[in-house]
C-alpha cells in the first residue's frame, strides 16, 4: 500500500514540474509565458503590446548595461524581450501562440503551426502545374522508350524482318552490288543495312497496336488541355447515337459493331488496335457485337484457356506448389 503510494505521489510531482501549460520547448517563447515577458495579459491589445514592449527594451537595452556578465545577461533579456514582442504583434503568430496556451497536450499540432509559418509560401497553381509537366515529361519519354525497344525487337522477328528486307531490296535502299570505290567496312555497312531495315519497319509497316509511335496527344497536359473539346465530341456522339439506335433503330455500321465489341473487352486503344488486326474475321463472323454472343465467346475463351493450363506440366507443378500451402522443392518439367 505503501508502495503504490509513493508512485502516485512521484507522478503528482510529475505533473507539477512537466510542461503542462501549453509550453515547449523551442517554440515560441520555449518554456515561458510571452504575456508575462512583456508584463501584459492575454487580453492586452496590440498598442499595450508595444507599450510594454518599448518600456522593457529601453531598460534591458545591452547599451545600458556594463560590461562583462552584466552586459552578457542584458542581452539575454533584450532578445526573450524582443521575441515575444515579434510573437504577439503578429495577429497569426499570437493566435498559433493562443492556440497552444489552450490545448497544451496537441503537440504535433502544435509544431505543425508553429512550422508552418516559416515554410515557402508557393502558389499551389504553380505547384500543379510543375508537377504536371514532370508527369507529361516522364510519361512521353517512357513511350518514346518503349517504342524504341518495340521497334528493336521488331527488326529481330521473322515476321516483320523479312517483310521489311523485301521492301528495302525493291527500293534499292539495300542488296545493291558494291562498287570498287565503297570504302566502307563489312561491319559499317551492316549497320547501315539494319539502320535501313528499322527505318522502313517504322515508316512503311502497319505496326499500329501496342508497336504505334508515341503521339503528343496522349500525354497529361495536351490531354487536360484538350479535355472540353473531346467532352464537346463526346457529347455530340452520344447524342447522335441515342437518336440512331436508341430512337429510330436503326442497324449497327461495322464501326458501331467494333466500338461494342472494344467496349466489352474493355481494351485500351492499343490493346484493341492489336486485337483487331488479329481477330477481325473471328469478331464479326461470331457478332460479337451482340452482348449475348460476347459472353458465350469469352466463357468458351476461358475455358479453352483452363483446358490449355491443365496440360501444361509447368502449371500442374505450380497447383502442387500452392497445395502444399509454402515454399517447398518444386521443379518445373517440359511444356
Amino acid at each position: 500500500m505503501a508502495h503504490i503510494c509513493g508512485v502516485k505521489m512521484i507522478f503528482f510531482l510529475l505533473l507539477l514540474v512537466s510542461p503542462s501549460y501549453g509550453f515547449l520547448e523551442g517554440l515560441y517563447c520555449g518554456l515561458e509565458n510571452c504575456y508575462e515577458i512583456l508584463g501584459v495579459t492575454r487580453d492586452a491589445s496590440r498598442g499595450e503590446i508595444t507599450k510594454g514592449y518599448r518600456k522593457l527594451a529601453k531598460k534591458w537595452h545591452p547599451d545600458m548595461a556594463g560590461k562583462g556578465e552584466e552586459k552578457e545577461e542584458f542581452t539575454k533579456m533584450f532578445q526573450k524581450i524582443a521575441n515575444a514582442y515579434e510573437i504577439l504583434r503578429d495577429d497569426e503568430q499570437r493566435e498559433n501562440y493562443n492556440y497552444m496556451l489552450d490545448n497544451p497536450d496537441e503537440h504535433l499540432a502544435n509544431y505543425y503551426r508553429y512550422y508552418r509559418r516559416y515554410a515557402p509560401k508557393v502558389d499551389i497553381r504553380i505547384v500543379i502545374a510543375v508537377s504536371l509537366t514532370i508527369i507529361s515529361a516522364i510519361q512521353y519519354w517512357g513511350a518514346w522508350n518503349n517504342y524504341n525497344t518495340a521497334i528493336n525487337y521488331l527488326c529481330k522477328e521473322p515476321k516483320y524482318r523479312i517483310q521489311a528486307v523485301g521492301i528495302a531490296k525493291a527500293e534499292g535502299l539495300i542488296g545493291q552490288k558494291r562498287d570498287r570505290k565503297d570504302k566502307r567496312t563489312k561491319e559499317e555497312i551492316r549497320n547501315e543495312e539494319e539502320e535501313i531495315i528499322k527505318k522502313v519497319i517504322e515508316e512503311k509497316m502497319d505496326i499500329r497496336g501496342g508497336y504505334s509511335k508515341p503521339d503528343i496527344k496522349d500525354i497529361l497536359w495536351i490531354q487536360l488541355i484538350l479535355s472540353p473539346y473531346y467532352l464537346v465530341q463526346y457529347l455530340i456522339w452520344f447524342a447522335r447515337w441515342v437518336w440512331r439506335f436508341w430512337i429510330r433503330r436503326e442497324e449497327y455500321g461495322e464501326e458501331e459493331k467494333l466500338y461494342l465489341i472494344k467496349k466489352y473487352l474493355k481494351a485500351s486503344r492499343s490493346q484493341w488496335e492489336l486485337a483487331k488486326e488479329e481477330n477481325f474475321d473471328e469478331y464479326m463472323r461470331k457478332e460479337l457485337w451482340i452482348k449475348d454472343n460476347f459472353n458465350a465467346w469469352k466463357q468458351e475463351k476461358e475455358e479453352e484457356m483452363k483446358a490449355k493450363l491443365a496440360e501444361s506440366a509447368r502449371y500442374k507443378s505450380f497447383r502442387r506448389y500452392m497445395k502444399k500451402g509454402g515454399p517447398g522443392q518444386m521443379t518445373f518439367g517440359p511444356e
